[in-house]
């Protein structure tokens, strides 16, 4: 980060310089170099896998201090890690351009049950539907939908992206379809059956760059690459919010209205089409419920927010289940914010950061938890998985 980008920062508030002094407990497991990936359990409260460039898999219980049991996956770095939706026995990670699927009940004997090749690059983010599809975003821009109860390729999504595809999530509600987010600064939805975009998000065009607070504050001296999507369970919140978390690489955080963009262009009025914005308080909120229809919220620095690129996004586990919106960054912090009071026109206030944790180091991912206590899980660049509690 520049000096000029450091000189734009606010002093840090009150709240901020007491949530720096936490100190975590240190989950060890991982022989050498940066933890990279992260998961926890929602079928096995407070167990979570992590996964990193010892190409290892690490199994912890929360409740002990030790590792329960490490599955050597892999002779390279382990990029991306999740669980089989509705069957936390299976878990699946990719490594170069393979993916490899376990069942962890075999523990440390676990061996490959299957291993896909399809991807021509790196793989970037792996993810798992309900209806048993696997996609892979890797290098190259491409992603591949893999059928893994046929266990055959179902679809490659050409281009997906002119630069490299850096994320890929599904959306639970809507089975068919998937989201991804790339270095070209574009997100993107798929119906991925017909292999078709569905809507497209560009954060590096000037509509966007201008609309946005840190466009005009000196910030945006690194491009809006999106570097990681979230998307929550359906249902979140009592059901009144469907959206998706965009961490971007100019430092700002985005949480966007899946079902509006997703709606058919004439329900939504000519500016539809372009899913750009014309101006910050009416397509852009900025984390203000003054707008009658905020579609979108946008979180940067001028709210406490990130000086560096935000490398991971996630919804919270703890408490009301996706109350809180958790970010981590290049800057070495870890953000937690209650984004939905600038999401609601009812609630008539705005998105606030509730919590600002110094991790020391480059934050590569994180999850949450809930056990005895709500945990937040924190991969960086040692080999060690960080526990902070909340709140």
């Amino acid at each position: 980060m520049s000096e000029t980008e450091s000189a734009a920062a606010p002093p840090p508030s009150p709240t901020t310089a007491a949530a720096t002094e936490r100190k975590p407990r240190r989950l060890r497991g991982h022989k050498k170099g940066a933890v990279t990936c992260c998961v926890a359990s929602s079928a096995r409260p407070g167990v979570v896998a992590s996964a990193g460039e010892d190409g290892c898999i690490c199994w912890f219980d929360l409740r002990t201090q030790d590792v329960l049991f490490t599955i050597e996956a892999a002779n390279k770095p382990i990029s991306s890690i999740c669980f089989k939706p509705g069957n936390e026995d299976f878990v699946y990670a990719s490594a170069g351009n393979e993916i490899f699927s376990f069942d962890v009940r075999m523990g440390p004997q676990s061996k490959p049950l299957q291993t896909y090749n399809y991807n021509r690059d790196e793989i970037n983010q792996i993810a798992v539907s309900s209806k048993g599809f696997l996609a892979a975003a890797d290098d190259s821009g491409d992603v591949k939908i893999v059928n893994t109860i046929q266990k055959c390729l179902y679809k490659r999504l050409r281009e997906a992206h002119t630069s490299i595809c850096s994320s890929v999530q599904f959306i639970p509600w809507r089975p068919w379809t998937a989201i991804t987010g790339g270095l070209d600064s574009k997100l993107s939805a798929w119906d991925f059956s017909r292999g078709r975009t569905l809507f497209s998000i560009d954060y590096g065009s000037p509509e966007l760059q201008n609309g946005s607070s840190s466009g005009s504050a000196g910030q945006c001296f690194n491009p809006a690459f999106v570097h990681s999507i979230a998307v929550p369970e359906e249902g979140i919140l009592g059901g009144l919010y469907k959206v998706c978390a965009v961490a971007r690489g100019d430092g700002a955080v985005d949480v966007v209205d899946l079902e509006y963009e997703l709606a058919p262009a004439k329900s939504k009025g000519p500016r539809a089409a372009t899913s750009t914005m014309s101006s910050k308080r009416t397509e852009l909120g900025d984390g203000s419920s003054n707008q009658s229809q905020v579609k979108r919220i946008h979180l940067d620095y001028t709210m406490g927010g990130h000086t560096a690129a935000v490398s991971c996004v996630a919804f919270s586990a703890f408490g009301e289940k996706g109350k809180f919106l958790v970010s981590g960054g290049n800057d070495a912090s870890v953000k937690i914010w209650d984004w939905s009071r600038g999401f609601s026109s009812e609630t008539n206030s705005n998105a606030e950061l509730v919590l600002d944790i110094d991790v020391k180091k480059k934050v590569n991912w994180l999850c949450t938890t809930t056990t005895d206590s709500d945990n937040l899980i924190v991969c960086d660049t040692s080999k060690v998985v960080k526990v902070y509690n909340f709140p």
